[in-house]
């Protein structure tokens, strides 16, 4: 089955990125998008997702699919730049 492309949620949803409220009506969104909307570099920063049932933040790839729910808390995560 395709995946389906949901339409804009009628009332934003609020959520955060490194503790700064941010939100939308568009509730898929690709990780770098996500890292744009907090004015950071998707070449320096990755998306993780925190969750109460997880010890370690989920982390999106650059051009995966993200979805956004009400009360969502997202991080940006230094990429390793050491690449000597």
């Amino acid at each position: 089955m395709a995946d389906r492309i949901r339409p804009p949620a009628s009332k934003p949803v609020h959520f955060v990125i490194d503790g700064r409220p941010f939100d939308t009506t568009e509730l898929r969104q690709t990780a770098n998008a996500v890292l744009r909307m907090a004015d950071l570099d998707p070449s320096v920063f990755d998306l993780g997702e925190l969750s109460s049932d997880r010890r370690v933040a989920e982390t999106f790839a650059a051009d995966e699919i993200v979805e956004i729910h009400q009360g969502a808390q997202f991080v940006s995560i230094p990429r390793d730049t050491d690449t000597a």
